[in-house]
């Protein structure tokens, strides 16, 4: 499944219309709004439009064209690509790039949110310019309704048509804009960056504006997520077409502002001005479809997001579902309902998309800086030259940090409903990380070569009731030769566990994305089993058909006898049952911890209560799985001030 170097460069026209499709619904959908937010309720000024055009060319071009397209694209982990596929590439160098990782992942999770919302509601609210006194808030609440819904039965069928949508939808942009660009030709002095940095620099209040020119280029990280689906080559080749469109609309939109120098938008829309009356209707159906389709691309997004988060260990267990055999073709439905919820309340916290253009873009600003943070590097771990590295973090840092800077100036105005977003889920992702680290530092494990002479007696001891013939335990020992000390317990101490053989499975989760590999080791013929399983972290985990095909290798190598030992039976060769114990742990009340760890802890398994089980997460048949309740002891209370009275 993994793509050499030379696929993920190959172009192709179907390749081509999949890219365009999939990957350029958010910053395609950036012209309906963008001059827009940049005016605002100010009189239209024809210095302001120029450096406010001058602004988004040189963004797209330094941010989307430069940053993403050329240099970040390179950094493919086996033809994956998004910030937590690059920071999986890096993370075995820098750990300390964990906690700016997941700032970065939460940012775009709660770009999700977000866009929906306010590429829709753009979108609809061209249709007042015909029914001006028309409720736009419930339509935009239907559509988005519609489009989670669809989420449970797949977008296969659906995904077929975003290729040709988008390529009328970048199309009409493009002829739109051309066909007013012609009456003012003026607007190419925006070419020239004097007129950006006029504004930003002695126009009064300009350096605010950056703020809204940075929705320009929201949705260039998708770019980067999408390079598994499209490959480097389709999305390089398909980004000339679709800049080319995108500055053409922008450009023909400051054509028409600047013939209306000197008045007020009152409620007018740049975007839409620019249609004539006849295609004012087919032109808000594109739209409407171009902004579904970038809602579904960030939704989609969302869950590939999440699955990796859970892998990476960012992210509680929860259950993912492949509603078709489409590669990358996920479903969460935890997720999906949280998207759901976060987007209505965004359309009626907001109502109309001029109020939303506040939350949008400040948590996007943190992802991109951090995209940033992981290339360097990445740049730096594959020895490029230090002063290009240098000089790709400072460059970027200064352009990204302006735009933080300015989109803080949002923030009592809405941009605080992003930043609270993205605070929450990057809390829950510190929490399940942290929680993991204080786990695994005090889980006590055991050599397996101490208990196999016991293993073997027990295995063989009939006056014990045989529990079954292959018990196989989850491990989290990553050495073949250790297990934790909790199963030898549950094996010999809770109630003795008789059986043929003990199978010990550890699921190793790799940086690489698609691999599938397994080792077996027979640490005592016919009794003591372990199998290590690699999976990559955009595998799904379905040990109980994974660990059949490895039985079923293993028979056929006559390495293991399955048949079962009761006399009767095997003589018959009926195999035997495979029983499942999994060890699920819980905070023991046997603990005496520090203020912190004890609020982690607590909310950790305060969060655990609303994820898959464990049985569930590994894809285990449920028939044949015992769940054991453990306490988890981390650090036990060491005086107990007990006296014993006589009498």
């Amino acid at each position: 499944m993994e793509q050499g170097h030379g696929q993920l460069d190959k172009v192709t026209g179907a390749g081509l219309l999949v890219a365009l499709g999939i990957v350029y619904g958010d910053i395609g959908t950036s012209p309906l709004y963008v001059m827009q937010a940049i005016i605002g309720k100010s009189r239209i000024n024809e210095e302001v439009v120029l450096g406010a055009l001058s602004c988004v060319f040189w963004t797209l071009t330094l941010q989307t064209t430069i940053k993403y397209v050329i240099l970040i694209l390179r950094a493919d982990n086996r033809g994956e690509g998004g910030t937590l596929a690059l920071f999986a590439l890096v993370r075995r160098h820098a750990k300390w790039l964990t906690i700016p990782t997941m700032i970065g992942g939460a940012a775009l999770l709660a770009d999700g949110i977000i866009c929906p919302p306010i590429s829709v509601s753009s979108a609809i609210e061209g249709l007042e310019i015909l029914y001006p006194k028309i409720q736009t808030v419930p339509i935009v609440l239907v559509i988005l309704s519609v489009l989670f819904i669809i989420q449970v039965f797949g977008t296969k069928v659906v995904g077929g048509a975003f290729g040709p949508i988008m390529l009328v939808w970048f199309s009409t942009l493009g002829v739109l804009g051309l066909s007013n660009v012609a009456d003012n030709l003026l607007v190419f002095k925006a070419l020239n960056p004097y007129y950006a940095y006029q504004l930003l620099a002695e126009h009064p209040g300009g350096f605010a504006l950056l703020g809204a020119v940075f929705l320009c280029t929201t949705g260039a990280e998708a770019l980067y997520s999408d390079l598994g689906h499209c490959g480097r080559g389709n999305i390089r080749m398909s980004w000339i077409f679709v800049k080319s469109c995108l500055l053409l609309n922008y450009f023909g939109q400051a054509a028409w502002l600047m013939q209306h120098d000197g008045q007020f938008l009152n409620g007018r829309k740049p975007f839409y001005e620019l249609m004539p009356d006849w295609f004012l209707l087919p032109g808000i159906a594109i739209a409407t479809m171009a902004a579904i389709i970038a809602s579904q691309a960030l939704i989609t997004g969302s869950f590939t997001l999440v699955s990796e988060a859970i892998r990476l260990n960012f992210w509680p267990k929860i259950k993912l579902k492949y509603p078709s055999d489409q590669k990358g073709q996920l479903y969460v439905p935890s997720i999906n309902v949280l998207l759901f919820i976060g987007c209505v309340a965004v359309v009626l916290y907001f109502k109309r998309s001029t109020n939303m253009e506040a939350a949008y873009g400040l948590a996007i600003t943190l992802t991109m800086l951090v995209d940033t943070l992981l290339m360097a590097y990445f740049l730096y771990t594959h020895r490029s030259n230090m002063w290009l590295v240098i000089m790709f973090l400072v460059v970027y840092f200064a352009v990204e940090g302006a735009f933080m800077l300015a989109n803080l100036e949002k923030f009592t105005h809405g941009g605080w409903v992003s930043v609270l977003i993205c605070v929450i889920l990057a809390g829950v992702m510190f929490i399940w990380l942290k929680a993991g680290q204080i786990k695994a530092q005090l889980t006590e494990y055991t050599k397996l070569s101490t208990y196999i002479d016991a293993l073997k007696e027990l295995s063989r001891d009939a006056s014990i009731p045989k529990y079954a013939t292959h018990l196989v335990f989850m491990s989290n020992a990553s050495r073949t030769s250790e297990v934790e000390s909790k199963i030898i317990y549950s094996i010999f101490e809770k109630r003795p566990k008789r059986a043929d053989i003990y199978w010990f499975v550890h699921v190793d989760t790799t940086d690489e994305p698609y691999t599938m590999q397994y080792k077996v080791d027979v640490i005592e013929p016919e009794d003591v089993i372990k199998v290590t399983f690699k999976l990559g972290f955009r595998i799904e985990q379905r040990i109980n058909l994974y660990l059949k095909r490895v039985i079923e290798d293993m028979v056929k190598n006559k390495e293991v006898d399955i048949t079962s030992r009761y006399e009767s039976l095997n003589k018959h060769n009926v195999i035997g049952d495979f029983r499942f114990v999994v060890l699920e742990k819980f905070l023991s009340f046997e603990n005496e911890l520090p203020i912190f760890e004890q609020l982690i802890m607590k909310a950790y398994f305060f969060i655990k209560g609303f994820t898959t089980s464990e049985d569930k997460w590994f894809g285990l048949d449920s028939s044949a799985v015992k769940i054991e309740k453990v306490p988890l002891i981390i650090r036990a209370v060491e005086r107990v001030k007990l006296q014993r009275i006589y009498g």
